[in-house]
This record gives C-alpha cells, structure tokens and sequence, in this order.
C-alpha cells in the first residue's frame, strides 16, 4: 500500500510542476517598468480558468497523499 501511495505521489508531483508552468505569466519585470502589454489584454478565458481549477485539484490531491505518507506510514 505504501509503494502505491508513493507512486501516486510522485505521478502528482510531476503533474502539478507541469500545470503550475502551463499558466501564463501575469505581471513580471516588464510590467513594474511599464512595458507589459499583457497588461491590457487581461481577460482570462474558458482553458485559464480549467487549467486553474485542474491545478488546485491535483493540488489537493498532492496535500492528500503527503498527509498520508506523513501521518499514516510514519
């Protein structure tokens, strides 16, 4: 049971470090010294806001799993 949980685990990790650098980029550098044109265009659309909702999902699903591993297989 331990190995399947860590092996959920880290499918997880990977998941969430690849949704986490799908989101586009808000701000930054060029937007403090006046040159983000992102800026303007700021509407978030139908595939932001699922993106957005995957991630907190398998975000959850990472705490889930790290408790497990924590307080459950010590």
């Amino acid at each position: 049971m331990l190995y399947v949980i860590l092996a959920i685990h880290s499918v997880l990790a990977v998941t969430l470090v690849v949704l986490i650098l799908l989101h586009s980029g808000k701000g930054g550098v060029s937007g403090i010294f006046g040159g983000g044109m992102s800026e303007t265009f700021s509407g978030t659309s139908v595939i932001e806001k699922n993106l957005t909702r995957a991630t907190a999902a398998v975000g959850v699903a990472f705490f889930i799993t790290t408790t497990l591993l924590v307080f459950v297989f010590k």
